[in-house]
């Protein structure tokens, strides 16, 4: 438990012994986001993907690096391309509080309808860390931002 959510508790605990009433949403701490989604797009200059989740804004570290590997086990990740990104989003999950999967679709798949992109990997998705590879035909430029309404993490590689 956070030191904040703490003091929230115990707060909150001190306001009903004294018969004041405290909304449910006061004593929550955030919510971790989910992945609900992976989607792809080619656009004239960039093919863009998009990681669909519920809940707040992550934070996102984005770096390119020479080979992916899964987080826990280390093992590399064999997946198209001569340079990849590799996409953390924290907190994220592809999991709810329960264990269950959010996000049902493929943990890997090529993207033949992208011009530098060639496949998308979930590569870890441990402690509220989601990682997410992308594979490239080439070094190229890419920047990632936040959307919300519903929350996204977009990712753009140029072509």
């Amino acid at each position: 438990m956070t030191s904040r959510l703490r003091k929230l508790v115990v707060l909150a605990l001190a306001l009903v012994a004294v018969g004041v009433a405290v909304p449910a949403a006061a004593t929550a701490g955030p919510t971790t986001p989910e992945l609900t989604g992976i989607r792809v797009g080619r656009h004239d200059a960039f093919d863009r993907v998009v990681l669909d989740l519920n809940g707040p804004r992550p934070e996102f570290f984005i770096r390119r690096v020479d080979q992916l590997h899964h987080d826990g086990s280390g093992a590399p990740v064999s997946l198209p391309g001569s340079t990849f990104l590799e996409v953390r989003s924290f907190p994220a999950a592809a999991h709810d509080d329960s264990g269950n999967p959010t996000y049902t679709g493929p943990r890997q798949f090529t993207t033949p309808s992208l011009v530098n992109v060639q496949a998308v990997a979930i590569t870890g998705d441990f402690e509220a860390n989601l990682t997410v590879g992308l594979g490239m035909r080439r070094e190229s430029w890419h920047r990632v931002f936040l959307l919300s309404g519903p929350t996204r993490v977009v990712i753009d590689v140029g072509h």
